[in-house]
């Protein structure tokens, strides 16, 4: 069983590389991004909330995003509640009873603060973080995927304006959280520059040998 955090600047393809991933070893795969624009999406408080802040391209604050990753880890689809009846890794894939076999998480943390956040909620979980994957991209890469991005999805946090900063936040504050597991020995970067099946390849190369360890 393995949990992996996935990281990238936007534009990256973490969610993308996430869901191969998820696909190809059964992770199951816990996306912030997705959670955060499934409250939108559902126009609860939360939502609109978050909806604001991710249009300005600012990080969505720890009072929304911590709760929405606390609440997704422990339901049943996801990592094991101890204080549960029944275990929630015990779940049915087609028709017959089914335990993942680990975690993908992308989009968290994205700071120092966050990160330990994350150890607190899996060590409740009797979990761990195993591997940490950074994919790295070149920023001139990352400005045009994102362009590319926006005229096919119309997402409006895509702009040119959001796109500069987000990345400058991903540097002023995404980058102090990869020292961080790196000084811990989780560390693994990955160069995501080339094609999807290129960058998936040197990502399933590194899980599988983190795999043969176990």
């Amino acid at each position: 069983m393995l949990n992996i955090v996935i990281f990238g600047a936007p534009g990256a393809g973490k969610g993308t590389q996430a869901t191969l991933l998820a696909e190809k070893y059964d992770f199951l795969h816990v996306s912030t991004g997705d959670l955060l624009r499934q409250e939108v999406a559902m126009g609860s408080a939360l939502g609109r909330r978050a909806q604001d802040i991710m249009n300005r391209g600012d990080l969505v604050g720890d009072d929304i995003v911590v709760p929405l990753l606390d609440r997704a880890l422990r339901q049943r689809s996801t990592l094991p509640d101890p204080d549960a009846a029944i275990d929630p890794w015990d779940r049915e894939r087609n028709g017959m009873p089914h335990r993942p076999e680990g975690c993908i998480i992308d989009g968290f943390p994205r700071t120092v603060s966050q990160a330990q956040t994350l150890e607190f909620i899996l060590n409740r979980l009797q979990r761990k973080i195993d591997l940490v994957i950074a994919i790295d991209v070149p920023r001139d890469e990352l400005v045009r995927r994102i362009h590319d991005r926006a005229a096919v999805s119309g997402r409006s946090d895509d702009t040119e304006e959001v796109i500069r900063h987000r990345l400058e936040l991903y540097d002023q504050q995404t980058q102090p959280v990869l020292d961080y597991y790196r000084v811990s020995g989780l560390l693994v970067s990955v160069d995501g520059s080339e094609m999807i099946a290129d960058t998936n390849h040197r990502i399933c190369s590194v899980i599988d040998a983190k795999l043969k360890r176990k």
